[in-house]
């Protein structure tokens, strides 16, 4: 029989990964797709942040997590769905449940508002999944020939947002939601639609945007989005 050491060890270093307690938790707080700093995934694990740093970087190193910059921030997630897959084999052999990421960003702000010149949020995470779903946006974040042709209905300028010299569309993590939004340009060009069409409007006071029921009924109907 054949032997393949390598394998064997490569496999072998993933488990030795994941089998330390303070990890594993670490890892099954990720499983709901939200991604996490190192000082709330200390506190999930119940160790210092020194000590979660170095958990991270041997999670990092065996490529079971990934981390993305968001300003100051550093936030992490499960490397990919292989690695969630695994993780939910090994919860079906060991049995029991996990409690859910709960957001305490105040409602109003979590359901709408502005960050930087585009839009977040629910909202801005929903259209984030619905133009994928509807294959609008590509996983690169370029956008398809159905999708301009429906964005450019919208009332947005594809030509325009293109030409402008800055990313034209990426992945901005949402520091409620903890799932992306759309930023870039496309992202503002969104945000300036739905401020035109009156979907939304800026609270004087704050970044909260207030949605209108036209845009209540707006996104249902042109975007199948539920507000």
């Amino acid at each position: 029989m054949d032997v393949d050491s390598g394998a064997d060890a490569a496999v072998s270093g993933i488990a030795a990964a994941i089998g330390e307690p303070a990890r594993v938790r670490m890892l099954y707080s990720l499983m709901d797709g939200h991604a996490r700093t190192s000082t709330e995934l200390a506190i999930v694990a119940g160790v210092s942040p020194s000590t979660a740093s170095v958990h991270l970087n041997r999670l990092k190193a065996a490529r079971l997590v990934q981390v993305q910059v968001q300003g100051k921030h550093r936030y992490y997630s499960l490397q990919g769905p292989q690695v969630a897959g695994a993780l939910e084999g090994l919860s079906v052999l060991a049995g029991g449940s996990r409690g859910k990421f709960v957001p305490h960003t105040p409602g109003r702000l979590r359901t709408a508002r502005t960050c930087y010149d585009h839009m977040a949020g629910s909202i801005g995470v929903s259209l984030h999944d619905r133009f994928h779903a509807l294959g609008w946006l590509t996983d690169a974040y370029d956008v398809t020939a159905d999708g301009t042709k429906a964005l450019e209905t919208l009332g947005i300028d594809m030509a325009a947002a293109r030409a402008l010299r800055r990313r034209f569309a990426c992945a901005c993590l949402d520091w409620s939601e903890r799932r992306p939004h759309i930023g870039g340009a496309l992202g503002a060009a969104l945000l300036q639609v739905a401020l035109k069409r009156r979907w939304v409007t800026p609270d004087l006071d704050s970044r909260a945007l207030s949605v209108t029921s036209l845009g209540r009924r707006e996104m249902l109907s042109r975007l199948g989005v539920r507000v």
